[in-house]
């Protein structure tokens, strides 16, 4: 267990969006490690000297020349730009994806509603370009509040991880310390959402509830992607690689996932068969009718559609996925 927080330290001075999973990781060595799992009360020193030197350690290598140079600030700066927005230039699927969605919609509508919009900000959120994002019809959101609603949601997961230390607790916190960071994060890239998928692969066969929450994950995952590979020669490669990979996953994951001991939630089930079959009409006028249709015209039109329909996805595995974890 030792070796796995080193690595996991190693890994984060590596790459600071692994920060999305740390609290989890947290958690569990605090628990299960530094305390006695039968006794919370009860430290164990010698664990917790050997931990805390060691990562500790890991710090003081990576960081450690920066301080002697006086860099600490510049490093700050780069691994957190808050000064970049909410949203990237192409939304990633998340619910401030649907927030500025939902902005758009009421930017058509408002006239009709009698609703204030602001005129400065209605091409904030779709030029295309990183800067901070305003709304045009909704309120604004500041890094506060992205932080503030992602530790809420990480603390109800890490709740059930502290009294429950094992493995698949563990791989199910992760997951949805993934989730909340990628769901309410300030500047979240779409690729990001691989943080989720892969340590939700891990459970996702342990029964058909936690199928269900997977596969519009699954999904949205790989059609949110869609539009970094927009050259028309990469059109064939990636809808030819989808369809194949989905028709593959869907026979094998059905037929390996074994029955649930507890009911499954029928409104779940069924939002993950009509999410997928939509996914299908959608990447074609995306990737093909659009620009038959309207040419040049509206080009962030299909990018917006994707990114709405990706949220939907991830918002729906993610409600699915917590409703299984604190069922189990």
């Amino acid at each position: 267990m030792l070796y796995s927080a080193i690595l996991f330290a190693v890994v984060l001075c590596m790459k600071h969006i692994y920060l999305y999973l740390a609290p989890a990781y947290f958690v569990f060595f605090l628990r299960a490690y530094c305390l006695d799992p039968k006794a919370v009360l009860s430290p164990r020193p010698d664990n917790i000297l050997k931990l805390g030197s060691s990562v500790a350690a890991v710090f003081a290598a990576a960081f450690g020349p920066f301080v002697a140079m006086g860099q600490l600030g510049q490093i700050k700066n780069r691994l957190f730009p808050f000064s970049r927005g909410l949203c990237h230039a192409y939304w990633a699927p998340n619910v401030w994806a649907l927030y500025s969605f939902v902005d758009r919609f009421l930017i058509a509508v408002a006239p009709r509603l009698g609703l204030r919009v602001d005129e400065g900000a209605i091409r904030s959120a779709t030029r295309g370009l990183v800067g901070d994002t305003s709304f045009a019809v909704l309120p604004n959101v500041s890094k506060e509040h992205c932080f503030g609603l992602t530790l809420a949601f990480q603390m109800t997961a890490l709740t059930k991880l502290w009294y429950r230390p094992d493995w698949d607790t563990f791989v199910a916190a992760i997951t949805l310390c993934g989730y909340s960071s990628f769901l309410f994060g300030w500047h979240v890239h779409e690729k990001a959402i691989l943080l989720v998928l892969i340590p939700f692969s891990l459970v996702a066969l342990k029964d058909r509830r936690y199928l269900g929450a997977f596969r519009p994950l699954a999904v949205a995952g790989h059609v949110s992607l869609f539009p970094l590979l927009f050259t028309a020669t990469d059109f064939f490669i990636k809808t030819a690689y989808t369809i194949f990979w989905l028709i593959a996953f869907l026979y094998v994951f059905d037929r390996l996932a074994p029955a649930s001991p507890k009911p499954r939630v029928f409104l779940l089930d069924r939002f993950s068969l009509l999410y997928i079959a939509v996914s299908i009409p959608l990447i074609a006028y995306c990737s093909l009718l659009h620009g038959l249709i309207f040419g040049a015209r509206y080009e962030f039109l299909p990018l917006m559609f994707i990114s709405a329909y990706s949220a939907v996805g991830v918002v729906g595995s993610w409600v699915g996925f917590t409703v299984v974890y604190f069922a189990t």
